[in-house]
């Protein structure tokens, strides 16, 4: 490529590489960041042929951190978080304690300095959102009381990073004039009290300036922001809208950065936060989704440009080391934790085997310490390395702790009703959907939202034999609190369907706006069951003829229902002459003889 083009040139490489390497990694039923890191590798001065530019990747790569961190933000529930604090929070804190002292001690070994042997420890101590959510989703695990601890425990470990990110660079400037002198309000405070504040000193500074940014976000950013978001939303411009989202995300961010001095992922993280009070923040969530994973793509291409494979020939052991601490001590640590809380051993190997990796925040703390010159060199390979391969081994370990949980108590099986539960202090978990249906005969509805919801409440009145794939909590604990069986998970996945007995059932009708994961459903169901009568939903013409195109027999448009609506009204009101019911809306697809 041209070298006067550089910003283009690093921009096709990593998402034409990450695309291809992705979706190899997914075939082989790998996380897809696996391949975006391993892109990385490729396009980096580590390897031979294209080299990218090292100095846009990072500034690419901290845009991917502070819309990353925004993302996390949106996302956080304190209400998740207090349902299972019991668990959660002082099991995530003494897990990473354990975990980052084996860092240090593995660093201590290796003869590196304690910050940059403290900034490693913490590093493998915390997994990757990205990971442990794609792993209990892809085992209908979310809505689970095991998922929820994870999660809880996930959100923990995130704000305990969170707080790491801004206390790390107060640390490395006590006495570090190689670091670019003092922090200036440090400084004003030990002038006007005539003391040269230390370490503490320096974090109380820290702490002043990010309390007070918090304080002016809480006061007057959690009314200001969604005020300014449901007044971008009146103006009917989706384009503004999604330009506010961003507009907002990284203003705040940069805004922090500047007037406050704390890190633009944590003005970002706040961003997120004041967001996620807002009725609009899913649509927020959801417009700023494309260019945040977009964004996160070329993060962990940038992570994988700075990694040196050759560390995996040069030092097997500390590479071996590394992995062992992020793999099992840590997952040992964790199930030994859970246990001592009283849970039962199926949540302690589903905790334990959740945070056996670790991911984005890992790499954003190695940068930090290597521009604070805490972190050798080695130890970003030796986190990237350790990383790479526990997100390709988590699949295995899952497998593995499945396999482990069904020989120690046993596989599940159903019991007679006469039969008493044993008493456990744990609370019982909820049906997860993980048992298949006893239907057959039935109707799968995949989908009880906003259209879906009122088909099942017809079905549901009728007496219908039927169920509902769904993947969204409150849809799940609504519909069982109605008394209509739930298969939990996504429609697109064959198991899931299995679960659904979709070979057994007369039809399917798929609800859910999104046609692409409707085509996906309606394909794998055709797979299942050649006989079965599948009704979808579309919004155009060419969505239409997609879900026909995968083996529909009837597709439904919106926008023709509403005008035919419209016209009935019209006639009636001598407005409209004619077929008031227009061009059909059930489109048979062709017979295929």
């Amino acid at each position: 490529m041209h070298h006067e083009t550089p910003l283009i040139s690093i921009l096709v490489a990593g998402f034409v590489l990450a695309f291809l390497l992705g979706a190899v990694a997914h075939r082989l039923k790998l996380p897809p960041l696996v391949g975006y890191l391993i892109a990385g590798v490729v396009v980096g001065p580590h390897t031979p042929g294209y080299v990218a530019n090292q100095q846009l990747g990072q500034q690419l790569a901290e845009v991917g951190v502070i819309l990353l961190m925004f993302g996390v933000g949106l996302h956080f529930s304190v209400k998740d978080l207090w349902s299972v604090r019991a668990v959660a929070l002082p099991g995530a804190i003494v897990q990473m304690a354990a975990a980052t002292g084996l860092g240090f001690g593995l660093a201590w070994l290796l003869g590196w300095p304690a910050g940059g042997g403290l900034i490693f420890g913490l590093a493998l101590s915390v997994a990757s959102t990205v990971v442990l959510l794609k792993a209990l989703q892809d085992r209908r695990l979310v809505e689970s009381t095991r998922g929820r601890i994870a999660v809880g425990w996930l959100i923990v470990e995130d704000l305990a990073m969170v707080l790491a990110l801004v206390l790390l660079p107060a640390a490395a400037s006590v006495g570090a004039s190689d670091h670019g002198g003092p922090d200036p309000l440090a400084a004003a405070l030990g002038a006007a009290f005539g003391v040269e504040l230390g370490l503490g000193g320096l974090i109380f500074a820290t702490l002043a300036k990010v309390g007070a940014f918090v304080a002016l976000m809480l006061v007057v950013g959690r009314r200001f922001v969604p005020w300014m978001l449901h007044w971008i939303a009146h103006s009917g411009s989706r384009e503004l809208f999604r330009l506010g989202v961003l507009a907002i995300a990284l203003g705040i961010a940069g805004g922090a950065a500047q007037l406050f001095g704390v890190s633009l992922a944590l003005g970002a993280f706040f961003a997120g936060m004041v967001l996620s009070e807002s009725p609009l923040s899913q649509a927020a969530a959801n417009e700023s989704l494309p260019l945040r994973d977009a964004f996160a793509v070329l993060f962990f291409v940038s992570a994988g440009m700075l990694f040196d494979p050759t560390i995996v020939l040069r030092e097997p052991w500390s590479v071996f080391g590394t992995v062992f601490v992020i793999v099992i001590g840590k997952s040992i640590a964790a199930f030994l934790i859970v246990l001592a809380f009283r849970r039962s051993v199926g949540t302690a190997l589903t905790i334990s085997a959740s945070l056996a990796q670790i991911g984005e925040f890992s790499f954003i703390l190695a940068e930090l310490g290597l521009k604070l010159n805490m972190l050798p060199e080695a130890g970003r390979d030796l986190i990237i390395a350790g990383a790479i391969i526990s997100i390709i081994l988590n699949p295995f370990v899952f497998i593995f702790a499945e396999r482990l949980r069904v020989r120690i108590e046993g596989k599940p099986a159903p019991k007679p009703a006469a039969e008493p539960a044993a008493p456990s202090p744990e609370p019982a978990e909820e049906p997860s959907g993980a048992e298949p249906t006893a239907l057959s005969g039935h109707v799968v509805l995949v989908g009880a939202g906003r259209v879906g919801g009122l088909v099942a409440e017809r079905l549901r009145t009728t007496g219908e034999s039927f169920l509902v794939i769904e993947d969204s909590e409150p849809r799940i604990v609504a519909l069982r609190d109605a008394g209509v069986e739930v298969v939990p998970g996504n429609a697109a996945s064959e198991e899931t369907l299995t679960l659904a007995n979709v070979a057994g059932a007369t039809t399917l009708v798929v609800a859910i706006p999104n046609a692409f994961e409707a085509g996906q459903a309606i394909d794998q169901a055709r797979r299942l069951n050649p006989d079965l009568h599948v009704v979808g939903r579309a919004h155009s013409e060419a969505e239409v003829e997609h879900l026909r195109g995968l083996g529909a027999d009837m597709v439904i448009m919106g926008e023709r229902e509403i005008a035919r609506a419209m016209l009935a009204v019209l006639n009636e009101h001598g407005v409209a002459g004619g077929d008031a019911a227009g061009p059909p809306l059930l489109r048979p697809a062709p017979s295929t003889g």
